[in-house]
């Protein structure tokens, strides 16, 4: 007897707009401050290191340390933060996540000497990884299928956000005061207000009413849902989420023993892939080393820190483009254009540096270039990863799912940024971007081949049409 589910899923009413509409506006708000978190303390580190560096003696090893700490944590941390989320709800779990962000915010601020900062960013890692896992899911769960893509990718925009507002305040800082002893406390301590924000908004904040659905909390799902939906919708989307539940049950899914079976084994595998491609573009190298790679290229250093704002500015930009591309374009067309893009943009920064003289010519194309870059990847392939993610892995094993795939995200991060400085000494930087060309090409191929198509269906169809997709021919084979 085959197993595999019916692929014609109860029909839900298409949303309305009333009073529901403004209160799923503020959830979105509200949760999304964990992506502003996430943007600010990846982002910030670049402008405080430079006095940092000082103030603490490091050494270009601790430098590299204290840098990376927070990329290991966040690998650590989506992984724990999956299996929370799944364990003790979404939303309860981004109060942890705020409150983590505190204390480590608040650690690094008060550092004395390098291992506490070390320590502190690590901690800090934790809830950023966190955040890139739960925030995304979140807001998967409580959005309707035809306005998921667009809220979802809310999370991308308050991410860019954050890199900008600390970019921004870096410089302010740094040019008002920056002859001031320890003036790389004030650029850190910032986020602590967010931090706060995110804690004392999510307490108001109802639960994913999937998740509820999945702990067998109808009635209290049922009432999450007629917040943020029309009554008619609330009950006929309740009932489908309902319906996957109960199955999901009687299959047992929901652990790490769930990798055994095929279908979920290659979902995950998928999301994996979806996370590495995201990396292997090396936007890392141009978030982290942005500033070195535009003074390589001919820039005064006052002149580059300048730019590296620009750089920020592009990306918020794009992001609002790429908010509005995901209701109207689908989501692996989007990815593939996106990897084109941007693996253009790296073929001619290697190029162009091969071939031209360094110097303002250079210099002015190179930053043409990585705005190009940017646009193509936090206007297509950022966003869409994350909303994927939050997309393709079963109820049950949503959490877990999406934090492995985060899980080599962050590793694959950690990576690029620990390994780009010492391929573009041993190569020079040419050679090295025409590595990430490589990469890139691999990367197309593999979203071409691989990744399945989620745009305009519910979480509930669409876990239907995947587990046909990937499971029917290992059961057919398996029953004959």
């Amino acid at each position: 007897m085959s197993h595999v589910r019916a692929t014609t899923p109860p029909a839900v009413p298409l949303e309305e707009k009333g009073p529901h509409s403004r209160r799923l506006r503020l959830v979105t708000v509200i949760a999304t401050f964990g992506g502003l978190l996430f943007g600010y303390d990846t982002g910030v580190i670049n402008g405080a290191l430079p006095y940092m560096k000082a103030d603490l003696g490091l050494s270009p090893f601790t430098e590299g340390l204290v840098t990376s700490s927070l990329l290991l944590g966040a690998a650590l941390g989506a992984i724990l933060g999956g299996r929370l989320a799944d364990r003790r709800g979404r939303r309860r779990t981004i109060l942890v996540l705020a409150a983590i962000f505190l204390i480590g915010t608040l650690g690094c601020t008060l550092a004395p000497v390098t291992a506490v900062m070390v320590l502190s960013r690590f901690v800090l890692g934790l809830a950023v990884g966190g955040a890139s896992v739960t925030v995304p899911t979140y807001l998967a769960e409580v959005s309707p299928a035809e306005r998921r893509g667009r809220l979802v990718t809310q999370n991308e925009l308050m991410i860019v956000s954050g890199q900008l507002l600390a970019f921004t305040f870096n410089a302010f800082i740094g040019n008002a005061f920056g002859e001031s002893n320890g003036v790389w406390r004030w650029m850190l301590v910032i986020a602590t207000l967010p931090a706060v924000v995110l804690w004392f908004g999510m307490l108001v904040m109802p639960e994913s009413p999937r998740w509820l659905v999945s702990k067998d909390r109808f009635a209290d799902a049922l009432a999450v849902l007629k917040q943020v939906r029309s009554e008619q919708r609330a009950t006929a989307e309740l009932d489908e989420v309902r319906r996957l539940a109960l199955e999901d049950k009687k299959s047992q899914t929901g652990g790490l023993r769930d990798l055994a079976t095929p279908w979920i084994r290659r979902l995950v595998l998928v999301g994996i892939g979806i996370g590495v491609v995201q990396q292997v573009t090396g936007v890392n190298s141009i978030m982290y080393y942005g500033t070195q790679i535009l003074t390589d290229a001919g820039f005064s250093a006052n002149s580059a820190l300048t730019a590296n704002i620009a750089n920020g500015v592009i990306s918020v930009l794009a992001t609002f483009a790429g908010i509005y591309l995901l209701g109207k374009v689908n989501r692996r067309p989007m990815l593939i254009a996106g990897q084109i893009g941007t693996t253009s943009a790296l073929l001619l920064i290697g190029l162009f540096s091969l071939l031209l003289p360094a110097g303002q010519g250079r210099a002015f194309v190179v930053l043409a270039l990585t705005i190009t870059f940017l646009a193509f990847q936090q206007g297509a392939i950022s966003p869409v990863t994350w909303l994927m993610l939050s997309e393709i892995f079963p109820l049950k094993l949503r959490g877990l799912g999406m934090g492995i795939a985060s899980l080599v995200l962050w590793l694959t991060n950690f990576a690029i940024g620990l390994t780009f400085p010492i391929l573009v000494d041993a190569l020079h930087i040419s050679m090295t971007f025409f590595l990430f060309v490589l990469l890139g090409l691999a990367a197309i191929a593999f979203v071409a081949k691989v990744v399945p198509e989620t745009r305009g269906r519910s979480l509930e169809a669409l876990e239907t049409e995947l587990h046909h997709r990937f499971g029917a021919p290992a059961l057919a084979a398996k029953e004959g």
